[in-house]
């Protein structure tokens, strides 16, 4: 792998969905660089600090929102003279969004008052009352045809269908919840999911025409669902609960086909390949050191030593949190849930093991690998392009498994930490980000044979 040097940075990193930029956020600065050179092809001045941006589908524009303003600002890498703010007065705007066409930009007012859609072709705007949530409860087909909006009126949550052409409400129906938590479309746009909030273990599939198809209830008490997950192929679901499980529902049936318990001990029999992270010393005995090097932890000094992974074999005990029982929102569950693109593995993490990292294989149904960090895992990601999964602990070391094994990568940067991490869509770059700067690695194209799922 090769790295690039450490920018700087502030706040949110995006790269652009054709792969060819990445917009930075430095104060009240909008840096876009070239993904390849890295070089400064943009710089915007806004108002205020910028808290989170967002590209257009077509990679064309770029908004941001701003700290404590009740606006937002956008751009356009074509027209670099063009310029649009939007500001919802006295309303505030808690969330703003793209449009599938790239040519209307939603933005949702404080305290969930309306949902505003704003064209910027002739400057018109639609409005929607009573959107449920700011960042969450909006979800586009993935042909851009139509917008499901979930609303919540007289203590009944609702769901609006909008056509993304004209913005009108196409249907509206009531939705068996009590508190929606969120909702996204199948990858073929043939159904929806809709599940409750943690109060309530409630997951709703419903077709676009407000017919209820299933619905799926894991258990009565405790807390419900945290996570889920469409496979890309479109034919599982996976739901991830608080009670330390995974299940995967497929979409013919929607019945559960699988579940995966994620254990403090695993045992034998159990075919899982356990990659623990470990310190191997390094032999300097034949290096010129000067005297206070060598004089090693007795001044201060940590021995030389690099990270790698040791294979152990099973029975393998995970470090275990017990959740403090008087405190909301507790680190249990399956916080991290994300598919592999082939949809053949699933990796997870159990919120009260935070240092382990758990992967499934969904064709054979069992626990493929499972790698323990010395740290809690921060941050994971899939290679859009092949089946290869990075995450990071928030040291200064990048781990990678692949199903032909694992391996550790040190960042060459002098005090970087890898915090978070993003891949370029077309799989050729990774973002690495420490907690004020950021680098790119350029990651070697992976060669594997195909074994994606088919609908045959």
């Amino acid at each position: 792998m090769e790295f690039t040097d450490a920018l700087k940075q502030t706040g949110p990193c995006s790269f652009s969905p054709n792969s060819r930029f990445l917009a930075v956020a430095v104060d009240y600065r909008l840096v876009i660089r070239d993904v390849l050179s890295l070089k400064v092809i943009q710089l915007f001045s806004c108002v205020d600090k910028i808290i989170y941006i967002e590209w257009a589908p077509d990679s064309e524009y770029i908004l941001c929102g701003l700290h404590k303003r009740p606006m937002i600002q956008a751009w356009s890498l074509l027209q670099p003279d063009w310029t649009c703010k939007i500001d919802e007065g006295p309303a505030g705007i808690a969330y703003a969004r793209w449009s599938p066409d790239s040519r209307h930009i939603l933005t949702t007012s404080d305290f969930q008052l309306r949902l505003t859609v704003w064209s910027l072709v002739n400057t018109a705007c639609v409005h929607v009352q009573w959107p449920k949530h700011a960042s969450k409860g909006i979800a586009f087909t993935k042909d851009g045809k139509f917008a499901a909006v979930c609303t919540r009126r007289d203590c009944k949550d609702y769901l609006n269908l909008l056509s993304c052409h004209s913005w009108e409400i196409m249907g509206v129906f009531a939705v068996d919840t009590l508190d929606v938590a969120d909702i996204e479309w199948s990858p073929d746009d043939s159904a929806l999911v809709i599940w409750d909030s943690p109060l309530e273990y409630k997951v709703l599939i419903y077709s676009p025409d407000g017919r209820c198809l299933f619905k799926y209830q894991a258990y009565d008490s405790g807390l419900g669902v945290k996570t889920i997950s469409w496979s890309p192929c479109g034919q599982f679901l996976a739901v991830g609960s608080f009670d330390q499980m995974l299940r995967v529902l497929h979409h013919l049936t929607w019945k559960t086909f699988a579940e995966f318990m994620h254990i403090s001990t695993v045992r034998a029999p159990c075919n899982v390949s356990v990659f623990k992270e470990v310190d191997e010393p390094l032999d300097v005995s034949g290096l010129c050191l000067g005297g206070d090097f060598l004089d090693g932890p007795e001044n201060g000094v940590e021995e030389p030593s690099r990270v790698r992974y040791e294979v152990v074999e099973v029975p393998v005990t995970l470090p275990f949190q017990k959740p403090p029982t008087d405190k909301p929102n507790p680190k249990q569950g399956v916080g991290l849930l994300s598919w592999s693109c082939n949809s053949k593995y699933i990796c997870t993490r159990n919120d009260t093991m935070p240092t382990a990292l758990w992967i499934w294989d969904i064709s054979y149904l069992e626990l493929a690998a499972m790698l323990v960090q010395k740290d809690p895992i921060r941050a994971a990601a899939w290679d859009p392009t092949c089946t290869r999964l990075v995450f990071c602990t928030g040291s200064s070391h990048l781990y990678m498994w692949t199903p032909s094994g694992a391996y550790c990568v040190s960042v060459p940067l002098p005090d970087f930490s890898v915090l978070d991490l993003k891949w370029s869509s077309d799989g050729s770059c990774l973002l690495l980000k420490d907690k004020e700067s950021f680098c790119c690695a350029a990651v070697p194209i992976l060669c594997e044979p195909s074994d994606d799922f088919s609908d045959d």
